[in-house]
């Protein structure tokens, strides 16, 4: 079937899906190399999404709500059928904290609310290579990286399970063209600082272990978006393959 982008001639965009004005993509929206569209439809109860077939990508960021809340914001459902059939279709798709739990959602896997609460620059370990996560290093190291969740999913049926923590065992997984990450890679000093200044974010957070993140932030953030800008690079070198290899089909 053709595309309403192939049939216009124009390049099939990335679709990057948000749910709060904080959460956008961050360094990962300017790393992807080609034109990208950003949507909100959370509450969208007869929400419109492009197919699959439209995409060069997905991307599906965080945010305080619950995967599940489909009662509450009923433009996840939509979502979360645009992630499974991105995912069915080979789509690069990648997932972080809300957007992980959705696609685990969307790959049959449940969501645990309250699971265990990790807020904070921490380690994560990584227990196998991915061709987009092992830029943050290979399996056996534990880089840093920002966590900030209270819910987990868990690995879906058929996925491989890439990097954990003792508070949340899956976090990190790859199932086929797509890749969820419980942890945030996208963030700048100025996106962490909006983050800080957030009442939402930073709810049931005592002002001392707001100022440990502004400190560690101050130390450690810049290797952490370095570290995140190459798993971006990474990503959109799939993105531009995916792209590549459509285009030599198209034209035998």
């Amino acid at each position: 079937m053709t595309g309403a982008a192939e049939a216009t001639g124009e390049p099939k965009p990335v679709l990057v899906l948000t749910h709060a004005p904080h959460e956008g993509p961050g360094l990962i929206g300017g790393l992807l190399g080609t034109p990208y569209r950003v949507r909100t439809v959370l509450d969208d109860p007869e929400a419109r999404l492009p197919a699959a077939d439209d995409l060069a990508g997905l991307v599906v960021m965080g945010g305080p709500m619950d995967a599940d809340d489909v009662a509450g914001h009923p433009g996840l459902a939509a979502e979360t059928r645009l992630i499974a059939d991105a995912a069915a279709a080979g789509v690069p798709v990648l997932g972080v904290c809300l957007g992980m739990q959705l696609l685990g959602l969307a790959l049959g896997a449940p969501l645990f609310r309250r699971a265990g609460q990790e807020v904070g620059f921490g380690p994560v370990h990584l227990v196998a290579d991915d061709p987009v996560l092992s830029a943050l290093g290979p399996a056996g190291s534990s880089p840093t990286v920002l966590h900030w969740h209270s819910d987990a999913a868990e690995l879906p049926d058929g996925a491989t399970l890439l990097a954990s923590t003792a508070a949340t065992p899956v976090q990190a997984f790859r199932w086929g063209s797509a890749l969820g990450l419980q942890f945030h890679v996208e963030l700048t000093e100025s996106h962490l600082q909006l983050w800080l200044s957030t009442p939402d974010m930073v709810s049931g957070l005592s002002d001392d272990e707001v100022g440990r993140i502004r400190s560690d932030g101050a130390a450690l953030l810049p290797g952490v978006a370095a570290a995140g800008a190459a798993l971006a690079g990474r990503f959109a070198a799939q993105v531009a393959q995916r792209a590549h290899d459509e285009a030599t089909t198209a034209a035998r």
